[in-house]
């Protein structure tokens, strides 16, 4: 149930992630911005509104490889995978709420 849990909401956190970054280009965009092909690179996208370094989405965009592993290969999960990165998502996802927040407060 714990891992179930654990396994739901990682997932939940990361989708809202794209969402937002989805949602935030789709505002923002003009005609020279490129479009993201993939989940990572909405996070990428953020960098050219200057929401983020390019260095903390390249960071923070590895997250999507634990989504998808979480949606697509729940069969095979690597817990000690999962538990050990769980530290760094929370931190990295505590940040990135920061910069939403002061992207959205500037806005």
């Amino acid at each position: 149930m714990k891992e179930a849990a654990l396994e739901r909401t990682l997932e939940k956190i990361i989708m809202r992630a794209i969402d937002v970054n989805q949602h935030i280009i789709a505002e923002l965009a003009s005609k020279n911005t490129v479009v993201p092909k993939d989940y990572k690179e909405t996070f990428s996208g953020l960098v050219e509104f200057k929401i983020f370094s390019k260095e903390f989405a390249d960071e923070i965009s590895k997250s999507v490889g634990t989504r998808n592993a979480l949606a697509h290969e729940y069969d095979e999960l690597d817990y000690s995978m999962i538990y050990s990165s769980m530290k760094d998502c929370l931190k990295d996802y505590h940040q990135y709420c920061q910069y939403i927040l002061d992207f959205l407060e500037k806005k």
